[in-house]
């Protein structure tokens, strides 16, 4: 039997996922633990500067009713927002091409929150997509194509354009990792920003992650240098 269309959020996640997934300019802690129930809770701690910033955020659901609740640093009582919306997620197609749309609709403000829209194009090494976002106001093309399977390496690019600021942004990227555990990525965009980082899977589903980013047009600037550590159970 052949393989659905998968999720929207699937289309084009491979191209994201190399181009900016894991690229941090801060220090960073991540720790999941799950629920007897399942129910996941994210903590989270971030140093920029001489500023700490954490929270604790979790999800829960409950047919149309999704509770949001999020305690930060800078939170005096904790806050929570529960919503009933309805929500329009769909997509179409086969494993080889997939048509998709995400509109979200809340009933309390009587206002769209979401109105994308997707289309990816995917065969054994090469996933092409097209997506319109933010209510139509960014349009994207992406490609991903697996080099070489057996080292993961891959390279990948993005072109987006924002309507609202008639802005251009392109991004290319590439993924290799050195051995099973440890990889490294590096991107640059056409704004001059040139990145990497290596990261370590140093126990299972937990990774340690170095980054860092240069700004190529003003070299006399400091560099920008990100650590990340994820912890999962």
């Amino acid at each position: 039997m052949g393989k659905g269309p998968g999720l929207y959020s699937d289309i084009g996640k491979k191209a994201r996922d190399l181009l900016y997934k894991d690229y941090h300019s801060d220090q960073k802690i991540i720790v999941t633990t799950y629920s007897p129930t399942g129910v996941a809770i994210t903590s989270t701690g971030t140093k920029k500067g001489d500023l700490f910033i954490a929270d604790v955020n979790t999800q829960l659901k409950n047919k149309n009713v999704t509770t949001d609740i999020k305690v930060d640093t800078n939170s005096n009582e904790v806050p929570f927002d529960l919503r009933s919306a309805a929500l329009v997620l769909c997509v179409v197609g086969t494993n080889a091409a997939a048509l998709g749309t995400d509109v979200s609709f809340d009933s309390m403000t009587g206002c769209f929150t979401k109105c994308n829209a997707g289309l990816s194009f995917s065969n054994t090494d090469l996933i092409a997509s097209l997506t319109l976002n933010d209510k139509g106001d960014t349009l994207s093309a992406s490609y991903y194509h697996t080099v070489k399977p057996l080292t993961n390496t891959a390279v990948g690019g993005e072109v987006a354009h924002s309507f609202s600021t008639n802005e251009n942004t392109i991004t290319v990227g590439t993924q290799h990792s050195l051995d099973p555990l440890t990889m490294v990525k590096a991107r640059v965009n056409n704004l001059g920003k040139a990145s990497a980082l290596i990261q370590h899977e140093w126990r299972p589903r937990s990774f340690f992650t170095l980054s860092g980013e240069v700004d190529t047009k003003a070299v006399d600037k400091s560099a920008k240098f990100g650590l990340a550590l994820a912890l999962k159970p």
